[in-house]
């Protein structure tokens, strides 16, 4: 849906993100003449609730269930790349008047920084000894043998997107071999590349099919002391089957910023599993990152101002 030119001049503005004052100030002078109601992420009051109703056009991950409430939103700006949670919305009814856009391709730098840091922090053994470190014990000689060198590895992305482009990009410096899997390869395909690969990095949206790609049998495939790297769906991954791998020797480490429960429960193997980093959904994140938000959302107003097409519109019929 694209809004038509003119339609701004009855347009509230409802933003839910985490912003300094004078990114506040950013806002009301981009909105001009548009009143503008900022709510705290998480920490609604009955006038947030109350402002998001009337509003025509939001910034922010609202709760999923306001949406059908709001009668006049006409836009929702999402401040994540993600959609799951609105996933089990009614799109089919929904998505007659609300058009929703994401950050899609914003957070690729920081996403596959945090892929390279975990992978080399696996490799060259930090993860090892910064534990060490903690618990003051020297133990040079007997990890110095177990290092080893990124440079050469064989490297399958699953996903072709910004994020994977990027990593590629990172990757290249160190001659890795990389191959990017997307829907044009089959699962034989991929199946067939991965005996031979050392490294698999996980950055597919949470879609039906993506769901349990990366299963027992695949991990299987892989070589010994291959590293699993997923940084896209916790969902893609048959959790179970890692942690045995891994505690089994078979694999030789995890790099994890998404799991299937997020917060990860205290008791979660995963907390205890040798080889594995998990980063906490933080890779995406940046002391940039309210500042890329506002310029997505800055751009995207001024094609809504202008009636024209949005940009990172979701496809709910694809699942992203």
């Amino acid at each position: 849906m694209t809004p038509p030119t003119g339609e701004h001049r009855n347009t509230s503005l409802y933003v839910e993100l985490a912003l300094t004052a004078a990114e506040r100030e950013r806002v009301r002078a981009l909105a001009g003449d548009v009143p503008v109601w900022f709510a705290q992420p998480k920490e609604h009051t009955r006038r947030d609730v109350e402002a998001f109703a009337a509003a025509s056009v939001a910034v922010g991950n609202c709760p999923p269930e306001w949406l059908a409430q709001a009668g006049d939103l006409r836009w929702l700006q999402l401040s994540s790349m993600g959609i799951d949670r609105y996933l089990d919305l009614d799109w089919s009814e929904l998505g007659r008047r609300i058009t929703v856009t994401n950050l899609s391709g914003t957070f690729a730098d920081p996403v596959a920084q945090t892929c390279l840091a975990g992978l080399l922090a696996l490799y060259r053994g930090v993860d090892e000894l910064a534990r060490l470190g903690e618990r003051r014990t020297w133990s040079k000689e007997p990890i110095r043998p177990r290092l080893r060198l990124l440079t050469g590895a064989s490297v399958v992305i699953l996903g072709a997107g910004t994020i994977a482009r990027r990593l590629a990009e990172l990757l290249a410096p160190f001659g890795c071999r990389v191959t990017l899997y997307s829907r044009r390869m089959s699962l034989a395909e991929l199946d067939a590349l991965l005996p031979e690969t050392d490294v698999l990095v996980g950055l597919l949206p949470g879609t039906e099919e993506t769901a349990g790609l990366v299963d027992a049998a695949r991990l299987a495939l892989l070589p010994p002391g291959a590293i699993l790297v997923n940084a896209g769906r916790g969902s893609l991954l048959d959790e179970d089957a890692l942690v045995a791998a891994l505690r089994e020797g078979r694999l030789g480490g995890a790099v994890l910023d998404v799991t299937a429960t997020e917060p990860l429960p205290a008791g979660h193997p995963l907390w205890s599993t040798p080889n594995t980093l998990l980063t906490q959904h933080t890779a995406g994140g940046s002391d940039q990152e309210s500042g890329q938000i506002l310029e997505v959302f800055e751009d995207n107003w001024r094609r809504f101002v202008a009636g024209e097409p949005l940009r990172n519109v979701v496809r709910w019929s694809r699942g992203y």
